[in-house]
């Protein structure tokens, strides 16, 4: 167990910052499962800029890697560009 008083705190902070990263983590790639469920491209429009929104801003935090972001942003544009 940490001693210094800044250890502790840097404990309780990490913990909460995991605690929020896998949150936001977990909620991105559920509304990816969700885009890649629809059939319509209607649907999946709005649902496209959202996901996209998401991976950025993760990226933008370091919680995901940048490329993994730019590689998943790629591969649903296709799907969504290939319905009908």
């Amino acid at each position: 167990m940490a001693n210094h008083k800044s250890s502790l705190k840097r404990i309780r902070s990490n913990a909460a910052k995991r605690l929020r990263n896998r949150y936001q983590a977990k909620t991105t790639r559920n509304a990816i499962k969700r885009l890649r469920g629809t059939t319509s491209k209607a649907d999946a429009q709005p649902l496209l800029t959202k996901v996209i929104s998401m991976l950025d801003r993760l990226a933008k935090k370091n919680v995901i890697h940048k490329n993994k972001a730019s590689n998943n942003k790629s591969k649903l544009t296709k799907f969504v560009n290939n319905l009908k």
